[in-house]
């Protein structure tokens, strides 16, 4: 039964699909991955002998035997597309990889399989035979036995370039390279309600780029010697200049900010770099002029900001750094541009636009690249950086042997741009990553470093003089159109939602500003985090920019509820005329001023509220205001209380209340008039009383003995008949008797 049972199952078992065998393994050149983690000296000359060290990895599956590493000098390369082919080419070809050179090798005893070991190698430069001045091809490679393979063979092998000037140019080709200091927004919009006005930041981030070893501390530490120009987003260093003071971050618990020793001496060493480099400052908070473009034209007032953000940039580096920065300069993302982008960076007075050569492309079939700036109408000058040297540096250059490939090739580049056209001195820039990172940016020092030893076929030059340069005749100036723009860009631009809402945070700001009595101390943080909410280092976190906004735009919200109308109770108005109070409250750290207050009845035949009234409240303080009331009949009325600025808008919510009026009748006017009527009576029977008494006083005295007489039972004591109504009294009203005083006097009520 057991067997039976098990007969089937065995069968099915057989008749099974393979399972899928696992990836091959490599084979052939590409058995051993061959890395060359460093190259000395980049560029040689002929005494020199150049040491290259890397790494070995056995890929393959089987342990190499009798192997070797050596060095290969393939020909001079004859263009930069030529340079850029190699960098793709794997596996070895001899016809293009050359020979190996004779003489120099390092035994590699084994190399098992998924092992891997460092190697050196050096060639004295007279031993690989190069020839003229020019741009050779130098490839690595270990060869040996495998299983596969019982005879020797090249298994694995790596590339980089030689850059070779053994004589003199006739012009050095002159290179702008620039060395930004961006970064992401830390700041927010809101300030502590203290006399400094504490700024609170989004997070302690920014700490780690600015302490020793950081992105920022970094990037100035390495520029400062070398032949760059700066472009500094000036929000960059407003932030950093906040954080040298006492500063708090955001959170649930709003810790303190511990880091003001590390922004000092950031800003110090920043300091002492500029004062021997050229600067120039973008707009304040690096706007996207791209974004811009494309949607924020369509909202009315978005491209107004370009300007304040330009005056704002010069401001700011004069006043933390100490030098004079040039604003005339704009820089889209990626240095891609269109006809609007063009418009919108110069709106502001950036007549240098900032473009890259895949951008602005050459139709013309020029076999040298153009210099770097070229007219573009309009007393416009686009600077034209070279997109293959602009993007060297964008891999990971955290691996030595990526960084070491994108150094070599940098100098091969450069100088083969001198090599197409000895004879004519022309200008080159270079415009990385806006934001590198530290690997990346110790990639591009030692490049430049190199290129600055080397001093064979380049010399430096700042951007200003760069914009001066003589263009190309033949180099091309026609800005491309819309539909040219890359779609990879567009679809992370700020969308027309996005500067709407920054529209409406501004309008609410200006109707917010005008009623401040120190509307510095709003309208600075709130003006500068608009202009943060329009940054270009968004792009790519369309979630954060939106959260951003929302933020600056509660918060301000927040702050104009504080002045507002304290709601008042019914009211009870019994007479023609009364005074209503009514409360205004301002919470803010300021006082409000410019503000009237307005009573407007739903029934205004029945009740005239009184005239609107001009009013000031403190900060911190209450205030009532009372109006001058005059009821014309009697019922209920509804009384609307509203604030409004000075220009007429309404301010904050409105305030309604219910008033009843309930005026005397005619019926106790009757009996009042009757009242009046029986005193007046009364008066004149106690007269009448007292004339007929003293008449009988008078007959008496003349007959009798001179004795006074007793008086009557009205007499003259002023008493009056028991019959005679008493006065009436009026009632109390609820809002209290007509004031004497002047009307809209306050009432202040501290909190």
């Amino acid at each position: 039964m057991t067997l039976l049972t098990g007969v089937p199952l065995l069968v099915g078992l057989l008749q099974l699909p393979h399972a899928p065998s696992a990836q091959a393994a490599p084979t052939g050149s590409r058995t051993v991955d061959v890395t060359i983690d460093s190259m000395s000296p980049s560029a040689p000359s002929k005494s020199d002998t150049i040491t290259v060290s890397g790494t070995l990895t056995n890929n393959g599956r089987t342990t190499i035997t009798g192997a070797h590493v050596g060095m290969h000098r393939g020909d001079a390369l004859g263009s930069r597309s030529a340079i850029e082919a190699v960098t793709h080419r794997t596996g070895y070809q001899p016809g293009a990889d050359g020979q190996e050179v004779e003489g120099h090798r390092e035994k590699i005893d084994k190399l098992e399989p998924g092992i891997s070991r460092p190697f050196t190698l050096s060639v004295p430069v007279k031993d690989l035979d190069l020839g003229d001045d020019g741009v050779y091809q130098i490839g690595v490679s270990l060869s040996g036995r495998s299983q596969a393979a019982s005879y020797e063979q090249v298994l694995g092998i790596d590339r980089t370039f030689l850059p070779w000037q053994a004589t003199g140019v006739d012009k050095k080709t002159q290179l702008t390279y620039l060395w930004p200091l961006i970064s992401s927004t830390h700041l927010t919009a809101e300030t502590d309600a203290d006399a400094q006005q504490t700024p609170v930041f989004l997070n302690d981030d920014l700490a780690a780029e600015l302490a020793p070893g950081g992105r920022l501390q970094q990037m100035v530490a390495l520029g400062k010697n070398l032949p760059v120009t700066f472009v500094i987003d000036p929000d960059l260093l407003a932030t950093v200049d906040a954080m040298t003071k006492s500063y708090r971050v955001d959170g649930p618990d709003g810790p303190m900010g511990k880091n003001q020793a590390v922004a000092k001496q950031w800003l110090h060493e920043l300091e002492e770099a500029v004062k021997t480099h050229e600067v120039v400052a973008l707009p304040f908070a690096d706007p996207d002029l791209a974004s811009l473009a494309h949607h924020g034209k369509r909202v009315p007032s978005a491209l107004s900001h370009l300007g304040p953000a330009t005056d704002l940039a010069d401001k700011t580096v004069d006043t933390i750094l100490g030098v004079k920065s040039r604003t005339d300069f704009a820089w889209p993302l990626d240095g891609a541009i269109d006809s609007s982008i063009v418009d919108v960076a110069t709106s502001a007075g950036a007549h240098n636009v900032v473009t890259r050569s895949d951008s602005l492309r050459e139709t013309g079939g020029l076999s040298y690249t153009p210099t770097a700036a070229r007219p573009i109408g309009g007393g416009n000058t686009a600077i034209v950086a070279d997109a293959q040297l602009s993007q060297a540096f964008e891999g990971d250059m955290s691996k030595a042997g990526n960084a070491t490939r994108a150094v070599q090739e940098f100098l091969a580049q450069t100088q083969m741009i001198n090599l197409q056209d000895p004879h004519r001195q022309r200008s080159v820039v270079v415009a990385p990553q806006r934001i590198p990172s530290v690997s990346q940016a110790q990639a591009m020092a030692t490049a430049l470093r190199d290129l600055k030893e080397s001093g064979s076929w380049s010399q430096p030059l700042n951007l200003g003089v760069a914009a001066k340069a003589k263009p190309d005749p033949a180099a091309t100036r026609q800005v491309p159109s819309g539909a040219a723009y890359p779609s990879s860009l567009r679809r992370r631009e700020l969308s027309t939602d996005a500067f709407r809402q920054i529209q409406g945070t501004q309008s609410a700001l200006d109707d917010f500003r005008v009623i401040l009595a120190q509307p510095e101390r709003v309208v600075t943080p709130f003006g500068n985090a608009i202009m943060r909410e329009m940054s270009t280092q968004w792009r790519g976190d369309g979630t954060g920019a939106a959260a951003f906004r929302h933020s600056v735009r509660s918060y301000l919200d927040g702050l104009t509820k504080k002045v507002r109308l304290i709601q008042k109770s019914d009211a009870t108005l019994s007479g023609r005329s009364a005074t209503i109070p009514v409360t205004v409250q301002n919470n803010l750290f300021q006082g409000v001023k410019d503000i009237t207050l307005k009573l407007t009845s739903s029934q205004p035949n029945r009740l005239d509220p009184g005239k609107s009234q001009q009013i000031t409240v403190d900060g911190g303080h209450s205030q009532s205001f009372k109006f001058n009331t005059t009821a014309n009949a009697n019922g209920r009325a509804w009384v609307t209380a509203q604030l409004y600025t000075a220009d007429g808008k309404p301010y904050g919510e409105p305030m309604t209340f219910q008033v009843n009026v309930t005026e005397i009748t005619a019926t106790v006017m009757l009996v009042i008039a009757g009242g009046v009527l029986l005193l007046v009576l009364a008066g004149v029977r106690i007269y009448l009383q007292r004339k007929r008494a003293a008449a009988r006083h008078a007959e008496d005295g003349s007959d009798d003995d001179g004795s006074d007489g007793e008086p009557g039972t009205d007499g003259d004591n002023g008493g009056t008949d028991g019959d005679e109504p008493e006065q009436p009294s009026d009632p109390t009203p609820d809002t209290g008797s007509e004031s004497s005083g002047p009307s809209g006097s306050g009432e202040k009520v501290d909190r």
